[in-house]
């Protein structure tokens, strides 16, 4: 939002300088981006008038121009084609720089003739885009006269950030408003003049609506106003407007976008005599139709956009954009005025979907003043008459204006319970009031009417938020946060300190972390599973980007593919984030994914190549588990990975019946879709899956129970079927005595010669470890005796002769 000090004043009577008005506004909540002065910018610029402008000698298309600056007479070689003698325009000195764009002015030769200075273009002093000649200035300008103050570019512009709930403070008297209330000065309220109708608009408005929709516009004001002459506005209201960057175009234009900027009150203005059948027409279902706006380009329209028409067809895009076909010219003179309200969201997606954006849009995608729409018209009417001339009709009121008072209970303590701030209820009043609020009641509990043009003010919460600002919010005193206990409770919980130990380790084992969108592609995510509805996102930032993720694989895998194309070999990333199931809070699960590719072993004179596969992933995988404190013991492993997974080379694992991770081999279709032509392993790890470590006792870490008597290994040697888990083998020894054996490895795996068909063998080191005493050859024995009958048990294997 930019506004210029002058334009200011005109809503408010004060005497504060830039600077406390800047900080002023800061304080109550509206940002100040910028101040700029143009006066100190352009001051090197001046009136200056063309005694004699002449053919140059040596070129056709320059002129070499004697230039009277009000001290002295310089000769000047221009070449823009519309110097000429006894014009005037601006003036640069030698030694100045150009604005717009950065050239440094010398005294100079230009094929022959000497120049000093240059007469300068809107362009080239960063006006706007206009360079097709000089600026001309009125014949009555004073010579020598600072160029800012002749087209009231000395005023300091401010610029403001303002916050999407405050849309009121998009219009100068909004934020005059502000500062009124803060006691910067008093408020100019404008007068409004109600402006009778001579006659019977014939143009009347329809709002054909579904029942359900008529939200769409719930109120459209009108007028018919004949026989205006359209020309060039007033040089006030083409400064104002040139003071905010908007480019002055004809008296009809120019009201229209300075009413958006000083009332925020967006209005349009059809030319009437293209309006065809005698009415307007506001619709939805207009899917399929093309309009051609007045920035020149064409859109199509859908079924949900609101659409403003007559007998042709489509003229306006509501709340968004005039259309090209009925926009006003200087040949203009009958005119129908439309000013209404636009539903914020239906206005805001409109704009969303086709690209298109506009001031008008800004405004009513926050919500304007639901109760100036009239008031709003009579000032409209009251500029057009006072510029163009003209004749205008009786108002034409289509739907009724939407209920905007609610009554909101307040109570004064909250002030000082939510905000911190112990401020009298004479003062709260006063401060409202001074808002625009209407406060009901005394006491305690009271209840208040938020103002028309305050659409976010919804509780009682905004309304301290309200008092706060305005008394300051430097005025809160600093109170420390008192301890619930002696000492500090930690600062991550279980679940942040595994998220950041999970990225440590996988980080340490050789993974490069990967940042990825929540979102992906919708054909890429079927690779993964089932896309539920819930997951399609309604409003996607990139048509590419249109569900949420079921799986973080997709996005790494997609890097993975990047990074190939650039040359890398061999590609290891982990990305630990949300994972998403449904559009619940219990279906967005904390993961732990990781993806290596291309080789597991680079070449090497000491060993051959090796591409990565499942062992890989499951390495990863175990290793983050054990790191995050549960025990691997404790895990088995399943060969029901789901379809993206390599059947035979590819487990679950699962802690009882819940599965904690998943890991294997890609499917050769999830790589072939990825363009990936190199072996890829992958996992998948539920952070929130991994059960509560048990409470201690103290926060002592506990007793290392480190033995002082021999550890005796036994190797064991069973022929089993050929599909008999390693896995279950492991488990059915170890299970054997668990206070006497701490570990069970796999050393050896043999199939072929001496076993029968359909079998294997296998072998298995099984560590004892005595804690009271050295075991005896017998205890060993029995021991071993268990190993092999819990084998037996478990698997039906027999231990190898």
């Amino acid at each position: 939002m930019k506004f210029s000090l002058s334009w200011l004043k005109s809503h408010l009577e004060t005497e504060a300088d830039t600077k406390t008005i800047a900080e002023t506004l800061t304080s109550i909540g509206l940002e100040v981006e910028d101040v700029t002065d143009h006066a100190a910018r352009l001051a090197p610029f001046t009136v200056a008038y063309v005694v004699e402008a002449k053919q140059h000698p040596n070129a056709d298309k320059l002129r070499v121009c004697i230039v009277d600056t009000g001290h002295e007479k310089l000769q000047v070689v221009c070449g823009a084609p519309n110097a000429r003698t006894g014009m005037k325009g601006v003036f640069a000195a030698s030694g100045t720089t150009i604005p717009g764009t950065g050239l440094l002015l010398k005294k100079s030769m230009i094929r022959g003739q000497e120049s000093n200075g240059m007469l300068c273009s809107e362009r080239e002093m960063g006006l706007s885009d206009e360079h097709d000649g000089i600026i001309e200035l009125p014949a009555d300008t004073p010579l020598g006269k600072p160029f800012a103050s002749v087209l009231g570019l000395d005023d300091p512009l401010f610029e403001l950030s303002v916050t999407p709930n405050r849309g009121d403070c998009l219009g100068v008297i909004g934020i005059a408003r502000d500062l009124a209330a803060k006691g910067l000065g008093r408020l100019r309220t404008p007068a409004i003049e109600v402006i009778p109708g001579r006659f019977k608009s014939p143009i009347d408005v329809r709002l054909e609506f579904p029942t359900g929709k008529e939200d769409a516009c719930p109120l459209f004001v009108g007028r018919y106003i004949r026989n205006v002459k359209n020309g060039p506005s007033p040089a006030w209201m083409q400064n104002r407007l040139r003071s905010v960057g908007l480019r002055p175009i004809s008296a009809l234009v120019d009201v229209t976008n300075f009413l958006t900027i000083d009332l925020n009150r967006p209005v349009h203005v059809f030319d009437a005599d293209k309006v065809k059948g005698g009415h307007l027409w506001l619709r939805l279902g207009c899917g399929g139709r093309n309009f051609r706006a007045l920035n020149g380009k064409d859109y199509t329209l859908d079924d949900e956009m609101t659409a403003i028409g007559d007998d042709t067809g489509v003229l306006s895009l509501a709340g968004v954009m005039g259309g090209e076909s009925s926009g006003c010219s200087d040949a203009t003179t009958n005119v129908f005025v439309e000013i209404a309200l636009f539903d914020p969201k239906r206005t805001a997606t409109t704009g969303r979907k086709l690209s298109l954006d506009s001031d008008a849009r800004h405004r009513f995608e926050r919500g304007v003043d639901a109760a100036f729409a009239p008031s709003g018209m009579e000032a409209a009417t009251r500029l057009i008459l006072d510029l163009c001339g003209g004749e205008p009709s009786e108002m034409v009121m289509a739907g009724t204006e939407p209920a905007w008072r609610r009554s909101i209970a307040f109570r004064q303590s909250r002030v000082c319970a939510l905000g911190g701030l112990d401020v009298p209820e004479a003062e709260t009043r006063r401060l409202l009031a001074a808002l625009g609020f209407e406060a009901n009641g005394s006491g305690e509990s009271r209840s208040v009417v938020p103002p028309s043009w305050r659409n976010d003010i919804q509780g009682e919460a905004d309304i301290v938020e309200e008092v706060l600002r305005l008394k300051g919010f430097d005025a809160i005193p600093a109170v420390s946060l008192r301890r619930a206990t002696a000492e500090p409770e930690p600062a991550l919980d279980l679940g942040q300190r595994r998220v950041r130990l999970a990225r440590r380790v996988l980080a340490a084992r050789g993974l490069n972390e990967a940042v990825t969108w929540s979102f992906m592609p919708s054909g890429k995510a079927a690779l993964f599973g089932d896309v539920s509805d819930a997951l399609r996102v309604a409003n996607p930032i990139s048509a590419d980007l249109d569900v949420m993720r079921p799986s973080i694989l997709p996005n790494l895998l997609a890097a993975v593919a990047r990074n190939r194309a650039r040359g890398a070999p061999s590609i290891a990333l982990f990305e630990v984030g949300p994972q998403y199931e449904d559009d619940t809070p219990k279906g967005q699960h904390p993961m732990a994914s990781g993806v290596r590719a291309g080789a597991a072993l680079p070449r090497h004179w000491q060993g051959k190549a090796r591409t990565v596969d499942a062992l890989d992933a499951k390495a990863d995988a175990f290793a983050l588990i054990q790191a995050l404190g549960l025990p691997t013991a404790s895990l088995n492993v399943t060969a029901d990975a789901p379809g993206w997974y390599h059947p035979g080379r590819s487990g679950c694992v699962k802690l009882g019946a819940s599965v904690v991770a998943r890991f294997g081999e890609l499917h050769p279709h999830v790589t072939t879709a990825f363009d990936l032509d190199v072996p890829v392993a992958g996992f998948e790890l539920f952070l929130d899956a991994l059960p509560q470590p048990k409470e201690r006792a103290g926060r002592a870490r506990p007793l290392l129970k480190a033995s002082d008597f021999q550890a005796v290994e036994r190797d064991f040697a069973f022929v089993l079927d050929r599909k008999v888990n390693a896995d279950a083998v492991v488990r059915a020894a170890r299970t054997a005595d668990r206070a006497l054996i701490t570990d069970v490895q796999i050393f050896d795996l043999y199939e072929g010669e001496g076993l029968e068909p359909g079998k294997k063998s296998l072998a298995i080191s099984v560590r004892l470890e005595p804690q009271d005493r050295t075991l005896t050859e017998a205890e060993i024995e029995a021991v071993a005796k268990k190993v092999v009958e819990a084998v037996q048990k478990a698997t039906g294997g027999t231990l190898r002769a």
